[in-house]
């Protein structure tokens, strides 16, 4: 079923590529509605838009999902049930394919949801408690923006029709419009992890490693990113997508000083993945919906190649995550170490690799813009820990000492893999130069001051040199009462925000729960309730039952006690 399922989604892969680029070439857009039941005037129409935006998108989905279920051949080998996460696997697909394709808010809803309840099946794979904890922390995350998504619909019942691509252009100045732009920004929020809906993104590493190569890479966490390019033109220099710019400028930053101080390998680059949403959402708020979807589509790639890498890692490492156990790699596995430095390089943006082409551009853009100082520093300064946390990661992994058991042989001949991994690594150095052939017809010129021009490259080797001192300084070992500890925890809990999430909205509805249960259902409903009763009506029953066993010993008792009490009462009176 692997075989098959990645023949059928590669061959798709090409011919939707190829669609693409003769959609682009000539400036092509297709709606297809299909009328699937019309009863007395009332239609119920299914509605398909292809241009060249959602046929590059499919290309890439598809691609990496094949990649990734031959992938998964080698990597679930030990699962029983192995054609069952294959299909999870696809049906998580076929819902990013309908939530892409859609121009209608019923079906965008349909992908939407359907993204949100595998995503939930998948993170809870592995069936013990920190799974089921996670799954259910993206769960309850991702239906926010579920809910916010049936609001949306709720509104345009206003305009009969809730095919949203019609009224982008003519109706931005209608009222009920900003509520619907607002909606639409809280929904993208909350599949896009952004600032306060960032801690499901860690968690969901709970999930095995080939889903997390599909989901942090192409799937679920860039539905909210897709969904506001196709609303960009209502949205485009709004108050809303100021306060986004602001929000996803400090996710980028929040979350890279978070994999700065991170150990577990897998939610390093989660951290790297929510780094990378809030460029995307940052330059997409400025209002460049092309050049967010260049990024979209070249961050896949090589972010894909870097869940690949480390779950080969962890395979070998016998399931260990921690990268402080973990070294000098590159002399057991050199073409597992070559994919990870690579698709580690080309996350940098160094150049002429897939993501130089889309970083450097949306840095250089974001120096033409007329932008405060604040967005500014954010900008360079989560480049700059780009840099520092790819830095930290290859130190630990390649030139560190191996601090797993002594007796222990990596070796680097699982084929499935290789293969998959290195389809993943031609596009991870090529992909970033053909897309912008493709995508931008007219390159963009920018004209900036040499200092400027070389900013990057100065905050880049800041980067490295912070990544480096992070690496060799033993600030673990200091002693906890340090302020330095409070600030450690502080960053590298994600600014406190999974114990905010979680923890602060659960501990009080649990402690007020748990009196509930001490005080009335153990308390009172206990004593007047159905135990109560019980012991009432067993109380009663024994001494009826007493009465009813000794009757004529009773009786003589009784006349006995009469007999006493007539004979006082009779001396009395």
């Amino acid at each position: 079923m692997c075989f098959i399922s990645f023949f059928f989604l590669f061959m798709f892969s090409f011919f939707f590529f190829f669609l693409g680029l003769f959609f682009i070439m000539n400036s092509l857009i297709i709606m297809i509605e299909w009328e699937i039941i019309s009863l007395n005037s009332n239609m119920m129409v299914m509605t398909i838009l292809f241009d060249w935006i959602s046929l590059f998108f499919m290309s890439f989905v598809l691609l990496i999902s094949s990649v990734v279920i031959m992938y998964s051949k080698s990597y679930m080998s030990s699962e029983m049930n192995l054609n069952r996460f294959i299909i999870l696997v696809l049906l998580f697909v076929l819902s990013m394919m309908l939530l892409i394709i859609s121009p209608n808010m019923i079906s965008i809803l349909l992908g939407w949801d359907g993204l949100g309840l595998i995503s939930y099946c998948l993170v809870i794979y592995y069936q013990n408690i920190k799974s089921y904890n996670a799954g259910m922390l993206t769960a309850l995350s991702n239906r926010i923006g579920d809910v916010f998504i049936l609001m949306v619909i709720a509104w345009m019942m206003n305009y009969g029709s809730w095919n949203y691509i019609f009224y982008l252009e003519f109706m931005k100045i209608d009222i009920y419009m900003k509520y619907i732009m607002f909606l639409i920004v809280i929904a993208a929020m909350t599949k896009s992890a952004q600032i306060p809906f960032s801690s499901w993104l860690p968690a969901a590493m709970a999930a095995p490693t080939p889903v997390s190569a599909l989901v942090h890479s192409s799937t679920l966490v860039t539905a909210g990113v897709y969904l506001l390019i196709r609303f960009n033109n209502l949205l485009v220099d709004s108050m809303i997508f100021k306060i986004l710019l602001m929000i996803s400028g400090m996710t980028m930053f929040m979350s890279g000083m978070a994999a700065n101080f991170e150990f577990d390998l897998k939610k390093i680059i989660a951290l790297s993945t929510l780094s990378q949403l809030g460029l995307m959402m940052s330059i997409l708020s400025m209002g460049y919906p092309e050049l967010a979807f260049f990024h979209l589509m070249t961050h896949a790639t090589f972010k894909a190649l870097l869940f690949m890498c480390a779950g080969v890692l962890i395979h070998l490492m016998n399931d260990m995550q921690d990268i402080r156990f973990m070294g000098g790699i590159n002399n057991f596995i050199p073409l597992t170490s070559l994919c990870l430095n690579i698709s580690n390089l080309a996350l940098c943006g160094i150049p002429f690799l897939a993501g130089f082409y889309s970083k450097d551009l949306i840095l250089e853009m974001s120096c033409l813009s007329n932008l405060n100082l604040m967005v500014f520093f954010l900008y360079y300064m989560s480049t700059g820990l780009t840099m520092s946390y790819t830095m930290r990661l290859l130190f630990y992994l390649m030139i560190n000492d191996l601090n797993l058991i002594s007796v222990y042989n990596l070796f680097d001949e699982d084929y499935i893999m290789l293969k998959s991994m290195f389809i993943l690594l031609i596009m991870s150095v090529i992909s970033g130069s053909f897309l912008s052939w493709l995508i931008f017809f007219k390159p963009y010129m920018i004209y900036l001051s040499l200092n400027m021009k070389l900013m990057i490259i100065y905050v880049s080797i800041l980067g490295i040199m912070l990544g480096y001192l992070i690496s060799n300084m033993k600030i673990y070992s200091l002693n906890k009462s340090l302020n330095f500890y409070k600030i450690f925890m502080f960053f590298s809990n994600m600014w406190f925000m999974p114990s905010l999430s979680t923890f602060g909205l659960n501990y009080y509805y649990l402690v007020f729960s748990q009196k509930m249960i001490k005080n009335i259902d153990f308390g009172w409903n206990e004593l007047f309730g159905a135990q109560g009763l019980y012991f009432n009506l067993v109380y009663y029953s024994k001494m009826n039952y007493f009465f009813q066993m000794n009757n004529i010993k009773i009786f003589l008792f009784m006349f006995v006690l009469w007999m006493i009490i007539y004979y006082l009462m009779f001396i009395m009176f």
